[in-house]
């Protein structure tokens, strides 16, 4: 059970600071920005640096201890554990990086990168379970919002360091371990349990409606802000006006909860009373009313503000006298899919770990592409793969946001299950990856953009069909088990495959020494190989998908028949 204890101010300014803090909880897909650093200072081989990018994708992905945490306490505790790691993690990358300190052993900066890294989990498992909670109805969207602004961090910080830190890989570590733990304590007051909304408010929608476009302007500003720095030379008062543009976009979700203080909404008479009857269903859970019941009716965290069970303290009295009676209070039962579920009776489930692994084949093979991306282009005559990164970024925020949004409409409209868009989009990762293999000429940007859309959709479906499947008790524990895919993909087709494959190929072209320092591999055979194994990889994710998307559709059906989300049956027990 999730009793919310935020009062009854509304979540919008919440889910304003929750933006925030998820553009910098993107800060591990920096990586390509000072990966060719580290390898040049450390001298390190690519398979080498490969493995420090499983470090980065480790770090970014285990979320037990965080999804354990934020199940138990408020979620400034959790993003303060994130600030602190943060801090440690790239202060340490920076010692090496700037030589402050020489000759950090290989060991100590992987584990720098895993702790820094890791601070993601955090801030993200903090924001993404509350807002899931406070916009219980509303999931798909809120899932899209928030993941859709991690992955336009990459592009946000794409602009910082190429403007404010000057190209500068030092530079770029030391503001990670210093300006995002401070922003991170600046932004944690705002973001905390508060009464659910009610997802009955047309008004809701425009203001869902509003952070969209916001976003979708934010992502097309960053990508031709990017492209315009590349192509032509621009004075340092125009680049730092672009800048403060693009904070001015990321403030833009504030404006929501500013407008409702300076224009609260009004109440006709002829309504008011129906309007008090709905908020008193809503309120109590704010106001202790569901402690009070609690060991009697318990009803599933997944549809928080659909009902409430305090009717009043005297039935209460006589409903606990019958439930006593009959036995109800003590007898237990396994929970029905769209119920909420215990981490040990989730993980026994066939359609949990058929979700792990179709998520595990998405974002395995595409987070292998983003470590790689400064290589990949460097090895097809890319000049400048900040374009490449932007690129990704921006198309990673279309298919995060429209993963939600479009999934949200079909599963309302046509109870269509989320996973049949995780089966189209890795059908489109099959032909992707034969492209990148191909190596045609002109191919590589309209295959990253591919690929960045596809990589994005996997994450704004994976989290509401968990929480969907499995409700909202344990979506922190569950959501973030599921997160394991990715190091686990990136470990098995980034640091021993494609690393090994680079370096072997490198070796033939008498760049690289078998003893560790390193030049360039040139050409597509130094993927080739690779590509190919992710697009088997991704036709066997296709099989499995459908398989899953069978499997769930009569819950689907259950929970949306009528178009709103519903009460599963016998959920209270």
């Amino acid at each position: 059970m999730v009793a919310v204890k935020g009062g009854t101010r509304p979540p919008w300014v919440g889910l304003g600071a929750a933006v925030w803090i998820e553009v910098v909880s993107g800060n591990a897909y920096t990586f390509p920005l000072y990966s060719h650093t580290l390898k040049s200072v450390l001298g390190l081989s690519q398979h080498q640096l490969t493995m420090i990018g499983v470090a980065n994708d480790i770090g970014e992905n285990v979320g037990l201890l965080p999804g354990l945490a934020c199940d138990k306490f408020p979620p400034w505790v959790v993003l303060s554990v994130g600030a602190i790691a943060c801090f440690f993690g790239y202060g340490v990358l920076w010692l090496a990086v700037s030589r402050t300190v020489e000759s950090l052993p290989y060991w100590l900066i992987w584990l720098a990168l895993c702790v820094a890294a890791n601070s993601n989990a955090w801030f993200s498992t903090a924001v993404i379970v509350t807002n899931m909670r406070n916009f219980p109805l509303s999931r798909g969207t809120v899932a899209g919002i928030l993941k859709g602004y991690v992955g336009l961090s990459a592009a946000v910080f794409t602009e910082i360091y190429s403007v404010l830190l000057h190209s500068s890989s030092s530079n770029l570590l030391l503001f990670l371990a210093l300006g995002v733990p401070i922003l991170c304590f600046l932004m944690m007051y705002f973001v905390r349990a508060c009464t659910p909304a009610s997802g009955e408010d047309s008004v809701e929608c425009c203001h869902f409606f509003f952070i969209q476009a916001a976003s979708i302007v934010l992502g097309i500003y960053l990508l031709t802000t990017t492209i315009m720095s590349d192509v032509l030379f621009l004075s340092a008062s125009i680049s730092y006006t672009l800048v403060f543009i693009m904070i001015l976009l990321l403030l833009a979700p504030l404006a929501i909860p500013v407008k409702m203080t300076f224009y609260p909404k009004r109440t006709s008479k002829s309504g008011t009373l129906d309007q008090l009857i709905g908020s008193s269903d809503r309120l109590v859970q704010g106001e202790g009313c569901v402690d009070k019941t609690e060991p009697l009716l318990k009803p599933s965290s997944s549809t928080t503000n659909v009902g409430s069970f305090c009717e009043s303290d005297d039935l209460s009295e006589v409903a606990m006298l019958l439930a006593e009676g009959e036995g109800a209070v003590k007898k237990k039962r396994r929970p029905k899919r769209g119920e909420d579920f215990k981490f040990s009776e989730a993980v026994i489930k066939a359609d949990f770990w058929l979700l792990f692994l179709v998520y595990f084949v998405g974002v395995g093979s595409g987070v292998t592409v983003l470590n790689n991306l400064a290589q990949i282009g460097i090895a097809q005559g890319v000049r400048d793969t900040k374009i490449l990164l932007s690129l990704f970024s921006f198309c990673n925020f279309v298919g995060r946001l429209g993963g939600g949004v479009v999934s949200e409409h079909f599963v309302r409209s046509r109870t269509l299950p989320r996973t049949v868009w995780m089966t189209c989009t890795q059908i489109i990762m099959i032909i992707t990856y034969l492209l990148l293999a191909s190596a045609i000429d002109g191919t590589l940007h309209v295959a990253i953009a591919f690929l960045g859309i596809c990589f994005g959709v996997q994450f704004s479906i994976m989290i509401p069909t968990v929480s969907e499947l499995f409700g909202l008790e344990n979506f922190g524990l569950l959501s973030n088990f599921m997160s394991l895919g990715n190091p686990i993909g990136a470990f098995l087709f980034s640091g021993l495959l494609a690393g090994y494959v680079y370096d072997n190929e490198a070796a033939k072209q008498h760049r690289l020494s078998r003893f560790g320092s390193s030049l360039s591999c040139l050409g597509p055979d130094c993927f080739r190989i690779t590509f190919l194994v992710l697009a088997f990889v991704c036709a066997v994710g296709t099989i499995l998908s459908i398989v899953l998307t069978s499997r769930i559709k009569p819950v689907y059906k259950m929970l949306y028949s009528g178009g709103s989300f519903r009460l599963p049956p016998n959920t209270i027990h």
